[in-house]
Protein backbone atom coordinates (compact mmCIF):
# COMPACT_ATOMS: atom_id res chain seq x y z
CA UNK A 1 0.00 0.00 0.00
CA UNK A 2 1.47 3.53 -1.23
CA UNK A 3 -1.50 5.83 0.64
CA UNK A 4 -4.09 4.67 3.12
CA UNK A 5 -6.88 7.41 3.67
CA UNK A 6 -8.59 6.74 7.21
CA UNK A 7 -11.96 8.68 8.38
CA UNK A 8 -10.73 11.93 6.22
CA UNK A 9 -12.41 15.08 7.14
CA UNK A 10 -11.64 18.76 5.43
CA UNK A 11 -13.70 21.60 6.48
CA UNK A 12 -12.99 25.73 4.71
CA UNK A 13 -15.03 27.60 7.08
CA UNK A 14 -18.73 26.64 7.63
CA UNK A 15 -18.48 24.47 4.36
CA UNK A 16 -17.55 20.83 4.65
CA UNK A 17 -15.74 19.62 1.64
CA UNK A 18 -14.81 15.71 2.73
CA UNK A 19 -16.32 13.59 5.40
CA UNK A 20 -15.34 10.32 6.91
CA UNK A 21 -13.91 9.70 3.56
CA UNK A 22 -11.23 5.95 3.88
CA UNK A 23 -9.39 4.93 0.48
CA UNK A 24 -6.57 3.71 -0.21
CA UNK A 25 -3.64 3.89 -3.53
CA UNK A 26 -1.69 0.64 -3.95
CA UNK A 27 1.08 0.04 -6.52
CA UNK A 28 0.12 0.30 -9.62
CA UNK A 29 -3.30 1.69 -9.06
CA UNK A 30 -5.18 3.08 -11.83
CA UNK A 31 -8.14 5.30 -9.68
CA UNK A 32 -10.49 8.21 -11.24
CA UNK A 33 -11.58 10.43 -8.71
CA UNK A 34 -15.32 11.76 -10.24
CA UNK A 35 -17.56 14.66 -8.97
CA UNK A 36 -18.97 17.84 -9.59
CA UNK A 37 -16.97 21.10 -9.30
CA UNK A 38 -16.74 22.05 -5.95
CA UNK A 39 -17.12 18.11 -4.56
CA UNK A 40 -13.57 18.34 -2.68
CA UNK A 41 -11.84 16.50 -6.16
CA UNK A 42 -7.95 18.88 -5.97
CA UNK A 43 -8.85 18.96 -2.05
CA UNK A 44 -8.40 14.97 -2.01
CA UNK A 45 -5.34 14.99 -4.26
CA UNK A 46 -3.84 17.65 -1.80
CA UNK A 47 -4.44 15.80 0.94
CA UNK A 48 -3.22 12.69 -0.60
CA UNK A 49 0.11 14.82 -1.72
CA UNK A 50 0.61 15.41 2.09
CA UNK A 51 0.27 19.75 0.70
CA UNK A 52 -3.12 19.73 3.19
CA UNK A 53 -3.52 18.72 6.54
CA UNK A 54 -6.98 16.79 7.18
CA UNK A 55 -9.05 18.45 10.04
CA UNK A 56 -9.86 14.56 10.99
CA UNK A 57 -9.03 11.04 10.42
CA UNK A 58 -5.23 10.39 9.21
CA UNK A 59 -3.34 9.98 6.09
CA UNK A 60 -0.83 6.79 6.44
CA UNK A 61 2.05 6.65 4.05
CA UNK A 62 3.42 2.84 2.94
CA UNK A 63 7.28 2.48 3.03
CA UNK A 64 9.05 4.14 -0.03
CA UNK A 65 6.14 5.91 -1.05
CA UNK A 66 7.33 8.45 -3.38
CA UNK A 67 4.60 11.27 -4.73
CA UNK A 68 4.91 13.01 -8.00
CA UNK A 69 1.63 15.98 -7.64
CA UNK A 70 0.18 18.29 -10.58
CA UNK A 71 -1.11 21.24 -9.94
CA UNK A 72 -3.25 23.11 -12.14
CA UNK A 73 -1.61 26.33 -11.49
CA UNK A 74 2.12 24.72 -12.28
CA UNK A 75 3.33 25.80 -8.65
CA UNK A 76 5.76 22.53 -9.01
CA UNK A 77 7.83 24.49 -11.59
CA UNK A 78 11.10 26.42 -10.52
CA UNK A 79 9.75 29.34 -12.80
CA UNK A 80 13.52 31.19 -12.93
CA UNK A 81 15.36 27.84 -14.13
CA UNK A 82 15.06 26.56 -17.58
CA UNK A 83 13.53 23.76 -19.26
CA UNK A 84 16.33 21.44 -19.09
CA UNK A 85 17.22 22.64 -15.21
CA UNK A 86 13.53 21.95 -14.06
CA UNK A 87 13.98 18.26 -15.52
CA UNK A 88 17.46 17.53 -14.36
CA UNK A 89 16.76 19.02 -11.05
CA UNK A 90 14.00 16.16 -10.55
CA UNK A 91 16.51 13.34 -12.15
CA UNK A 92 20.13 14.40 -12.02
CA UNK A 93 21.56 11.35 -12.90
CA UNK A 94 20.21 12.18 -16.76
CA UNK A 95 22.86 13.25 -18.91
CA UNK A 96 22.14 16.52 -21.29
CA UNK A 97 21.71 14.10 -24.52
CA UNK A 98 19.14 11.75 -22.11
CA UNK A 99 18.00 14.98 -20.73
CA UNK A 100 16.77 16.83 -23.91
CA UNK A 101 15.88 13.03 -25.61
CA UNK A 102 12.76 13.19 -22.71
CA UNK A 103 11.86 17.00 -23.18
CA UNK A 104 11.81 16.35 -27.10
CA UNK A 105 9.07 13.44 -26.23
CA UNK A 106 7.42 16.43 -24.63
CA UNK A 107 7.78 18.42 -27.75
CA UNK A 108 10.75 20.62 -26.04
CA UNK A 109 13.11 20.62 -28.97
CA UNK A 110 16.22 22.16 -29.77
CA UNK A 111 16.51 25.78 -28.02
CA UNK A 112 13.32 25.64 -26.44
CA UNK A 113 14.97 23.40 -23.38
CA UNK A 114 16.99 26.86 -22.84
CA UNK A 115 14.14 29.16 -22.33
CA UNK A 116 13.49 30.15 -18.45
CA UNK A 117 10.09 28.59 -17.42
CA UNK A 118 8.34 31.62 -16.45
CA UNK A 119 8.23 32.49 -20.19
CA UNK A 120 6.34 29.52 -21.05
CA UNK A 121 2.69 29.58 -22.20
CA UNK A 122 0.21 27.71 -19.86
CA UNK A 123 0.34 24.74 -22.23
CA UNK A 124 4.19 24.68 -21.95
CA UNK A 125 4.47 24.66 -18.69
CA UNK A 126 2.14 21.62 -18.23
CA UNK A 127 4.01 19.38 -20.47
CA UNK A 128 6.95 20.57 -18.56
CA UNK A 129 5.61 19.83 -15.47
CA UNK A 130 4.09 16.25 -16.09
CA UNK A 131 7.83 15.68 -18.25
CA UNK A 132 9.49 16.20 -14.87
CA UNK A 133 7.14 14.00 -12.61
CA UNK A 134 6.84 10.60 -15.74
CA UNK A 135 10.92 10.95 -15.25
CA UNK A 136 11.57 12.03 -11.22
CA UNK A 137 11.28 8.41 -9.32
CA UNK A 138 7.65 9.34 -8.16
CA UNK A 139 5.48 6.00 -7.82
CA UNK A 140 2.26 7.37 -7.41
CA UNK A 141 1.25 10.30 -9.74
CA UNK A 142 -1.63 12.57 -8.56
CA UNK A 143 -2.81 14.20 -11.49
CA UNK A 144 -4.97 17.48 -11.54
CA UNK A 145 -6.49 18.14 -14.65
CA UNK A 146 -3.68 17.51 -16.15
CA UNK A 147 -4.81 18.14 -20.13
CA UNK A 148 -6.81 21.30 -19.41
CA UNK A 149 -5.34 24.35 -21.84
CA UNK A 150 -3.48 21.80 -24.30
CA UNK A 151 -2.97 22.16 -27.92
CA UNK A 152 -4.28 18.77 -29.77
CA UNK A 153 -0.55 17.44 -30.37
CA UNK A 154 0.44 18.59 -26.58
CA UNK A 155 -2.05 16.57 -25.36
CA UNK A 156 -1.35 13.76 -27.22
CA UNK A 157 1.98 13.16 -25.70
CA UNK A 158 0.32 13.49 -22.43
CA UNK A 159 -1.86 11.16 -22.93
CA UNK A 160 0.57 8.44 -24.34
CA UNK A 161 2.51 9.16 -20.85
CA UNK A 162 -0.17 8.56 -19.05
CA UNK A 163 -0.64 5.25 -20.58
CA UNK A 164 3.03 4.46 -20.23
CA UNK A 165 3.30 5.52 -17.21
CA UNK A 166 3.86 2.01 -14.86
CA UNK A 167 3.08 3.16 -11.18
CA UNK A 168 0.23 4.21 -9.62
CA UNK A 169 -1.87 7.56 -11.09
CA UNK A 170 -4.90 9.14 -9.22
CA UNK A 171 -6.55 11.17 -11.95
CA UNK A 172 -9.06 14.21 -11.74
CA UNK A 173 -9.93 15.05 -14.86
CA UNK A 174 -13.33 16.09 -17.44
CA UNK A 175 -11.65 15.18 -20.45
CA UNK A 176 -12.37 11.76 -21.46
CA UNK A 177 -9.67 10.81 -23.65
CA UNK A 178 -7.48 11.44 -20.75
CA UNK A 179 -9.83 8.52 -18.53
CA UNK A 180 -9.12 6.16 -21.62
CA UNK A 181 -5.82 6.78 -21.36
CA UNK A 182 -5.89 5.67 -17.58
CA UNK A 183 -7.72 3.10 -17.80
CA UNK A 184 -9.26 3.41 -14.52
CA UNK A 185 -9.83 0.29 -12.26
CA UNK A 186 -11.48 2.26 -9.63
CA UNK A 187 -13.46 5.24 -9.15
CA UNK A 188 -13.52 7.23 -5.84
CA UNK A 189 -16.94 9.50 -5.85
CA UNK A 190 -16.80 12.90 -4.01
CA UNK A 191 -18.13 14.63 -1.91
CA UNK A 192 -18.91 11.26 0.15
CA UNK A 193 -15.60 9.21 -1.04
CA UNK A 194 -17.44 6.11 -1.87
CA UNK A 195 -15.19 3.77 -4.06
CA UNK A 196 -16.68 1.74 -7.02
CA UNK A 197 -14.80 -0.14 -9.47
CA UNK A 198 -14.85 1.46 -12.86
CA UNK A 199 -17.45 1.36 -15.49
CA UNK A 200 -18.01 3.43 -18.49
CA UNK A 201 -21.23 5.05 -16.86
CA UNK A 202 -18.82 7.06 -14.83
Amino acid sequence: MLIHLEKLGKSFGEKIVLHDVTASVEREDRIGIVGQNGAGKTTTLRLLAHLEDPDTGSVEYGHGCKIGYFAQEHDTLDLDATVLQNLIHVAPELDDTQARSILGSFLFSGDDALKPARVLSGGEKTRLALATLVTSRANVLLLDEPTNNLDPASRDEILKAIAKYEGAIVLVTHDEGAVEALNPERVLLMPDGDEDLWNDSY
